[in-house]
């Protein structure tokens, strides 16, 4: 996919750079059992209280059901139709099994209508859509949907244009290269999918507007230093005051400010985390 760049006819499209859709193949979903309606809470609770600020309105959706287990095993599936996902940053794929189910699941990069992909729990073909459990995989395999615990479903690499490198193995777990620059040990039977997400210029396109962040249900955000102090501990001062620390609207320290636990249960299994350098 690529983007395209408006010509300035109005002030919404100069500086817009919006995606092409060459990749998409139809415009409407082709299998309505695999939809389902998508609720929307405008960020509050079940007592009506705004819990998550600066959510609220957007485009009415659909949800996608995508197929992140890969469990049908050793059935190869062909591609039917590579589709716009209003849900997420990636394209998504409709495959239909030789047994005639029908499953979306997240599109890899360069994947077309008419390819064949397989999910096996055996070693197999290292091809862009294919699944296999990361024990099965060479050193060096480029994958994305990966799980973290076996059977759950992909948790890794799920957005447009991200990978993962499978750096090395041993009889039990594999390295794994994060797209942000974390290398972490993983269970070898758990499975990932072979490729790149789709999608990878999704990280060049400009927004142009305000109203366009309306549709995707993101309201309007006021800073802290604008307001009164009554409103913010950063609100307040005589002109433009640089409001102190960086503080959200309840006292709590942020940029910068670690939240992690400093013994968390899985710290063992990180080999560098990303907060080291990335060389």
């Amino acid at each position: 996919m690529a983007t395209k760049k408006l010509k300035p006819t109005t002030p919404g499209s100069r500086h817009r750079t919006a995606p092409k859709f060459d990749d998409v193949t139809v415009s409407k979903p082709k299998v309505k059992r695999l939809l389902k309606g998508k609720d929307q809470s405008g960020g509050r609770n079940r007592q009506g209280r705004m819990t998550s600020r600066h959510r609220g309105g957007g485009h009415k959706r659909r949800y996608r059901t995508i197929d992140f287990k890969r469990n049908k095993y050793d059935i190869p599936a062909k591609v039917q139709t590579i589709e716009y996902d209003p849900n997420r940053s990636a394209r998504i794929a409709l495959v239909a099994y030789a047994d005639g189910e029908k499953r979306y699941i997240i599109a890899p990069d360069k994947l077309t209508v008419g390819d064949t992909i397989i999910s096996s729990n055996s070693a197999i073909e290292p091809d862009p859509g294919n699944a296999m459990p990361m024990r099965n995989m060479p050193p060096g395999t480029f994958i994305h949907n990966i799980e973290m615990n076996p059977g759950k479903g992909a948790q890794l690499c799920r957005s447009a244009g991200t990978v993962a490198q499978m750096v090395a193995k041993t009889d039990k777990y594999v390295t794994v290269k994060l797209p942000s620059g974390e290398v972490r040990m993983i269970l070898g039977s758990c499975f990932a999918t072979v490729g790149t997400t789709s999608n990878p210029d999704h990280f060049n396109t400009t927004i142009g507007k305000a109203g366009r962040n309306r549709w995707k249900g993101k309201r309007p955000q006021t800073r802290g230093v604008a307001m009164n102090p009554i409103d913010h501990p950063m609100g307040g001062g005589e002109g433009k005051a640089s409001g102190g620390h960086p503080r959200s609207p309840w006292g709590q320290s942020s940029k910068g400010l670690k939240t992690r636990k400093r013994k968390k249960l899985s710290d063992r299994y990180i080999v560098r985390s990303r907060k080291k350098s990335k060389k």
